[in-house]
């Protein structure tokens, strides 16, 4: 989870938030109102700006796009940005629009009233135009683009397909806080993170009233949605209930809340989308990026105002909430997308990858010896598993006796084992061709010609190299014995 350098260019829509604390200690004799005594006061950024915020103190580098106006609320924001290290103002100055502020007043950790002075209509043609023009100057350099919907005017079709494009030119993933039921608006976009709230909007206004209210029927909802925005996926938000992951492969994946104790919301949402950026720059698969979202999401609620974490705070909170079984469906990555993406991250901080592949339907002790070997020489080792259809047409109409997802399950508990995917081509030479490993494993039953994909590895300087096998081991004298013995 070292996030430094990954840099992340923020657009959307910039607010001024500003919390007065105080106490209640009477009702005014003027009107039935409490009269709140007021004892502190704080201005940080919200909206993007807190996406940005969050980015920052988790040892990122964060752009922030926006639209702000030439007010005293704007200069706060300058203000605000220039003292905080690692984040790049790349704010658009509008002659013509307000600065978003809300004021918040908070007696006994309790909202009475909030202020909002805000214009949401769409920003002007030129603001827009300077917006676009932003994103297309600062975005090279960036791992990850993110969009902060927060429908007060900047984010018009024209600003978003511009964003997103721009990203997808640069091979860069886009993770979107919508806050449109038509999730379509977004097409092209990587990752959309609503709310519980939101992904029911979406899913109603696009299905109708169908229920929402177990993971499969969210699951189904959500792959619709997926469709319609061209998405690899949707994490939904649910508050108490935790978070729904469904990818577009197919993969459904639920964790439940950690926050230990709830003080404020604000601004939750804004710690999600931002630490799942920076997991997913920095090459996590998204299940995990998930994971250390969800364990970030359960400090912030625990603070007062839109509260970030910091790196030493967010290490805690995800080794407290690790187990045994979110490390494994952590390495299971649903698609070749995703696992090119951890594939970089780890070439990023100079390590080496290895790649083997297989069947591995019953895992037995010559399956656990290779994959240790392999492993010893090499820093990460990447498992591709032929899809069940792959294997029947390979091994037979009998075969595979488990099921992928079974199969993909056992390979990723293994220690020896970072990284498990599957591909459902015969053999893995397009797979190999796309992540680019720096050694490919192979028992030592084939030679270094026969090798699928030697020659790609090779061509891009990398290796072959062939591991002794355990003699006698092997799934289909498994099968073999099992049918004997059963008569």
């Amino acid at each position: 989870m070292d996030f430094r350098g990954q840099r992340i260019l923020c657009l959307g829509d910039v607010m001024l938030d500003r919390f007065q604390y105080g106490r209640i200690d009477r009702i005014s004799p003027e009107a039935p109102v409490p009269v709140v005594r007021m004892v502190d006061s704080r201005a940080m950024l919200g909206g993007a700006g807190n996406v940005a915020r969050n980015i920052v103190s988790l040892g990122g580098e964060a752009v922030l796009v926006g639209v702000v106006g030439e007010d005293a609320a704007g200069r706060e924001v300058a203000a605000l940005i220039a003292a905080s290290p690692g984040l790049v103002d790349a704010n658009v100055r509008s002659a013509t629009r307000p600065t978003i502020a809300k004021t918040r007043i908070i007696a006994g950790h309790q909202h009475v009233v909030r202020l909002d002075e805000e214009v949401t209509a769409p920003v002007s043609e030129a603001d827009a135009a300077a917006a676009r023009a932003r994103v297309s100057a600062m975005l090279p350099g960036c791992r990850a683009l993110v969009v902060s919907d927060y429908a007060k005017g900047l984010l018009s079709a024209d600003v978003v397909a511009h964003a997103i494009a721009e990203a997808r030119r640069l091979g860069l993933p886009v993770l979107v806080d919508p806050k449109r039921e038509d999730f379509g608006f977004y097409r092209g976009a990587t990752v959309l993170t609503p709310n519980l709230r939101e992904f029911r909007a979406a899913a109603r206004a696009r299905l109708g009233e169908a229920p929402l209210e177990t993971d499969a029927e969210m699951a189904a909802a959500a792959h619709a949605l997926i469709g319609e925005a061209g998405a690899e996926a949707i994490l939904v938000t649910r508050s108490e209930k935790g978070m729904l992951l469904v990818e577009a492969g197919g993969g459904v994946h639920s964790v439940p809340a950690h926050a230990r104790e709830v003080f404020d919301v604000s601004g939750a949402g804004d710690t999600v989308i931002a630490v799942v950026a920076l997991a997913v720059a920095s090459g996590q698969a998204l299940p995990r990026a998930m994971r250390i979202a969800n364990a970030a999401a359960g400090v912030v609620v625990g603070k007062l105002g839109t509260a970030t974490l910091d790196e030493a705070e967010l290490a805690a909170a995800v080794e407290a909430d690790a187990g045994e079984d979110a490390e494994v469906a952590g390495k299971v990555a649903a698609s070749a997308g995703q696992a090119m993406a951890v594939v970089e991250g780890w070439r990023r901080r100079g390590l080496e990858v290895g790649f083997t592949n297989g069947c591995f339907d019953i895992l037995h002790r010559g399956h656990v010896t290779m994959l240790q070997a392999a492993r010893a020489k090499c820093d990460r080792l990447v498992v591709a598993l032929n899809t069940d259809d792959s294997v029947s047409r390979l091994k037979g109409p009998g075969r595979p006796v488990n099921a992928l997802e079974d199969r993909q399950a056992v390979i990723a508990a293994l220690r020896s084992v970072d990284l498990v995917l599957s591909f459902a081509e015969d053999t893995p030479l397009d797979l190999i061709t796309r992540l680019g490993p720096d050694v490919l494993f192979k028992g030592a039953d084939y030679t270094e010609d026969q090798v699928v994909g030697g020659e790609v590895v090779r061509a891009r300087g990398g290796r072959v190299a062939l591991i002794e096998l355990v003699p006698g081991r092997s799934t289909t004298n498994i099968i073999a014995r099992s049918r004997a013995m059963a008569g």
